[in-house]
């Protein structure tokens, strides 16, 4: 037990310090895309922390995989290469019970990831889908900082608010400058004591509605131009477009209970998707042991590279026979093919070295039988 502990400890140790590394890597990335998205008005910055914070399951649920398969090559690496191994090794510790051992932590780690997988991430995806739905609903005059210029959609002009009120309903002494005529050079500029958004009750559709304004229409540089004084004043607002936030399948969101009671043909590719990650820990740690086996005069790290290609390899077979089964192109059993060709992968690693071993042996005992035949010829001449 107290090898056991110890092992626990180095792999759990290292697969939680590459998970946090990994983690700040994807999350920086992606907190980076909304606060563009969110500078060009695109969204309020309020929502910022939610959306990352749903969207955090949906992350760790594909961290974890390499976090521990990396964890597991560290940690028996440096095992290796500080000569433990072979102190414990010595004091009879097989190579069977190493795995075993290995496997004890791939099933708490498979168990952490089946929470994140089949309950936490469609939670966190059904979550965050709900705020952009409620940012799409806003158009982007409620997403507008007070005393700041604030670029429309596509660029057709600029606006300008001196005070908004909290609720992002009511502005006051606004400013708008738009194209007025898209074949024209022609700039409409609008001024107007308060503005708020309404909406059509018939088509519900929105528009801005401003009062107490003038509007001015001409060509920029000269003196021509039209003056227009207005007491109510209303223009149809554009939608803003999410597409590039918005959750891209929807069916990320339903609920583990939902596709096992309705199992048709996309619910049971969500279905196995979710179930096949926990699978991909189990099957990570069978190949995690053998690519760990490092000479001491190579280092700690001489196996990471080839390791980490061997582990994309598979993950992008999963996500091929993934979108295969999408687009019904593939059997329902194309993921467990893929999880038992890797599966196969790890074992012929893991007996490789005894299958080279006996390869040797039985060469050289061919060489010495040789060698006894030429020597009972020698004598008897």
């Amino acid at each position: 037990m107290i090898i056991f502990r110890y092992l626990l400890r180095e792999v759990l140790t290292a697969t939680v310090a590459v998970c946090v590394v990994l983690l700040l890597i994807v999350v920086s990335a992606r907190f980076i895309k909304y606060l563009a998205k969110a500078a060009a008005g695109g969204l309020d910055a309020g929502v910022l922390l939610q959306l990352m914070l749903y969207r955090l399951p949906g992350f760790l649920e594909l961290i974890i995989p390499l976090g521990f398969f990396l964890g597991v090559l560290l940690a028996y690496g440096r095992m290796h290469v500080d000569s433990e191994m072979t102190v414990l090794s010595a004091c009879g510790m097989s190579e069977k019970q190493l795995i075993l051992y290995t496997q004890s932590a791939a099933l708490v780690v498979a168990f952490t990831v089946a929470v994140f997988s089949l309950v936490l991430g469609p939670k966190g995806a059904r979550a965050s889908d709900a705020v952009l739905a409620d940012q799409q609903a806003r158009t982007e005059f409620e997403t507008l900082s007070p005393m700041r210029f604030h670029y429309l959609s596509e660029n057709t002009g600029v606006t300008y608010a001196e005070s908004i009120s909290e609720d992002k309903k009511q502005l006051r002494k606004v400013f708008m400058a738009t194209n007025a005529n898209s074949t024209e050079d022609q700039v409409s500029i609008l001024v107007a004591a308060t503005g708020e958004t309404v909406i059509d009750p018939n088509s519900g559709r929105k528009f801005l509605l401003l009062r107490d304004g003038k509007r001015y229409t001409g060509h920029p540089g000269e003196m021509d131009y039209q003056e227009v004084a207005f007491s109510t004043w209303s223009q149809a607002l554009p939608e803003p477009d999410y597409e590039e936030i918005k959750v891209k399948n929807p069916i990320d969101g339903l609920s583990t209970r939902v596709l096992i009671q309705n199992p048709t043909h996309e619910n049971l590719v969500a279905l196995q998707w979710r179930l096949s990650l926990p699978l991909l820990v189990l099957v990570v740690g069978f190949l995690a042991v053998p690519m760990s086996r490092t000479e001491p005069r190579r280092g700690r790290y001489s196996r990471i590279f080839p390791a980490i290609l061997l582990y994309f390899s598979y993950l992008l077979m999963v996500y091929a026979a993934r979108g295969k089964l999408e687009e019904g192109q593939a059997p329902y059993a194309a993921l467990w093919i893929v999880h038992l060709i890797y599966f196969c992968i790890a074992i012929l690693i893991l007996k490789w070295r005894s299958l080279v071993n006996s390869i040797k042996g039985s060469s050289s005992e061919d060489d010495d039988d040789h060698d006894a035949t030429r020597l009972q010829h020698g004598a008897g001449a």
